[in-house]
């Protein structure tokens, strides 16, 4: 989609890798100005490096203060913002018999309550009435769509979200804003990375044994590319998908 999102300004919260990185990159390619938010400096700007008009911005999204501060540098970089991506999200794995309350709130703090408060600071950009058609795009998971063993916590908020991509889509759907929740299966980032290790860890398997044992759980036998999830979330910010909001869209080899 060659410059299809030229004069638009997208935010996107953790930018510095992964999904968050190749999301930049296809926004940035259609024509996008990218605001990069994530919480270390470096990963940042080697995204930002080879973007055209892209900014960095340090900011935690479960602090509600940065997440001011991160909307008013982003608007003094690049105006108004027309895109939001609430991409940032962490995942941690125990049996729900030992998931203790700060696992819990953690889990629920960065991956829901972050996607909250990042949106809410965005919102007036998003609603403002020369906007056009904004777009808020939520990076969820299979685990909003699906239960998975040993990872309630992390289940319970990506669930959260879904639940909050649908609930913005109907109160905004008067001011043309989509809202929509992009849910990949296991996809080949840092994250990934960290879930193979804890599996080697706590099960003695191989890392090649663990890396078996995720991909069965995609139906073509296989971990998703950073790259397709980013696909989507392209066609979703782009004037084609107008239509389509509050909807969970699977991007998983057809595992949901």
């Amino acid at each position: 989609m060659p410059r299809q999102l030229a004069d638009r300004h997208a935010l996107i919260t953790g930018g510095g890798s992964g999904i968050g990185a190749a999301i930049a990159v296809a926004l940035s390619a259609a024509g996008a100005s990218v605001s990069l938010v994530g919480r270390r400096a470096a990963p940042l700007k080697e995204v930002s490096h080879n973007l055209d008009r892209a900014c960095t911005i340090v900011a935690d999204v479960t602090s509600e203060e940065d997440m001011g501060a991160m909307v008013q540098a982003a608007r003094e970089a690049h105006g108004p913002i027309d895109i939001l991506v609430a991409n940032a999200g962490a995942a941690e794995s125990v049996p729900v018999s030992k998931l203790g309350l700060k696992h819990w709130r953690r889990m629920l703090d960065v991956n829901l309550t972050g996607a909250f408060l990042t949106v809410r600071a965005a919102l007036p950009d998003l609603i403002r009435q020369d906007a056009g058609a904004g777009r808020i795009v939520f990076i969820a998971s299979t685990a909003g769509l699906k239960g998975y063993p040993y990872v309630a916590a992390y289940c319970a908020a990506k669930h959260g979200v879904v639940g909050l991509a649908r609930a913005l889509a109907a109160e905004l759907a008067a001011t043309r804003v989509t809202v929509n929740a992009v849910c990949p299966g296991y996809t080949e980032t840092p994250l990934l990375e960290g879930s193979l290790a804890n599996i080697a860890a706590k099960t003695g398997r191989s890392r090649g044994e663990a890396q078996a044992v995720l991909r069965q759980l995609n139906p073509q036998g296989r971990f998703v590319k950073p790259d397709e999830v980013a696909g989507a979330v392209l066609w979703l910010c782009s004037p084609a998908s107008q239509a389509i909001t509050g909807q969970a869209i699977s991007v998983s080899g057809g595992e949901v």
